[in-house]
């Protein structure tokens, strides 16, 4: 049996079955220009260059909406605004120590891509930061606030990792702070919404952190999604494919996406993000 590694934001993934693979394509989670290897290939190579999983491809391109669990007729979601629904939202006033709610970014910290990962509870993240894994300058975000910020500047920094804060110059905040990338979710009363950080967005669908999510495998999801520019926000509606490891999310697939949403998601992946 074949085993299978493949690329999921920067991270190697796998062994997986060719029949799991085939399940990623067909889902949406993977696509043509993913990046995939097996034993014997000199380097990763995408998908459209394979030519043993190219029917694969035409199995998903032949696949239609009619082919996906039913959905409701109801149309895209409207724009969540605060006015409309209570959002839950966290505090480091109230943010106890088993909240799983912290999200943090990779890369700015050491030189490398970013990547999004958790969400992390406060004991995980000072258990992190004594064995090196983040550092001052990693970025965090819990629901709620305006910005990704450094470690180094959270206002609980000595509470929690028992040492003074450390200085980070105004040049490094000026040049590295940005707006987090979030989608505001209606859940199933629809009259409270969560928000989760997004990664590995594409026109097929993308990537939820965010903690106890109470949704299934096939579940529809209503959503509205903020990046860090107002210029490509959108409203969609997905189903869920795969629930992450480690309660921190979920993969969803984009269903009947509108014309607007993927010009708005096109336009975002050829930003400077």
């Amino acid at each position: 049996m074949t085993n299978w590694y493949y690329v999921e934001g920067s991270e190697r993934v796998g062994p997986v079955t060719e029949e799991k693979l085939a399940e990623l394509i067909s889902s949406g989670m993977l696509n043509e220009e993913s990046y995939i290897w097996k034993k014997g290939f000199d380097n990763w190579e995408k998908v459209k260059d394979v030519s043993e999983v190219q029917y694969m491809l035409e199995v998903n391109e032949e696949a239609g909406i009619d082919d996906l669990p039913p959905i409701s007729n109801d149309g895209f979601p409207p724009v969540i605004n605060n006015e409309d629904v209570k959002v839950k939202t966290f505090s480091f006033d109230s943010l106890g120590p088993n909240d799983k709610v912290i999200s943090i970014k990779i890369g700015i910290d050491r030189g490398a891509d970013e990547t999004e990962y958790g969400p992390y509870t406060l004991s995980e993240l000072k258990a992190a930061f004594n064995e090196n894994r983040v550092n001052e300058k990693t970025l965090m975000y819990i629901p709620g606030m305006k910005e990704w910020i450094f470690l180094g500047d959270m206002p609980i920094f000595e509470k929690v990792f028992g040492e003074a804060p450390p200085v980070i110059s105004d040049i490094d905040r000026r040049r590295n702070l940005r707006k987090p990338f979030v989608a505001r979710m209606f859940f199933h009363d629809s009259k409270e919404v969560f928000e989760g950080v997004c990664r590995d967005i594409s026109v097929g669908g993308m990537q939820i952190l965010v903690s106890n999510s109470p949704f299934d495998i096939g579940d529809e999801i209503k959503l509205n999604v903020h990046p860090d520019n107002d210029a490509y926000n959108f409203v969609a509606t997905g189903l869920v494919v795969r629930s992450l490891e480690a309660d921190q999310g979920f993969a969803l697939r984009f269903v009947d996406l509108s014309d607007e949403a993927e010009r708005a998601i096109n336009s975002y992946m050829k930003s400077d993000n």
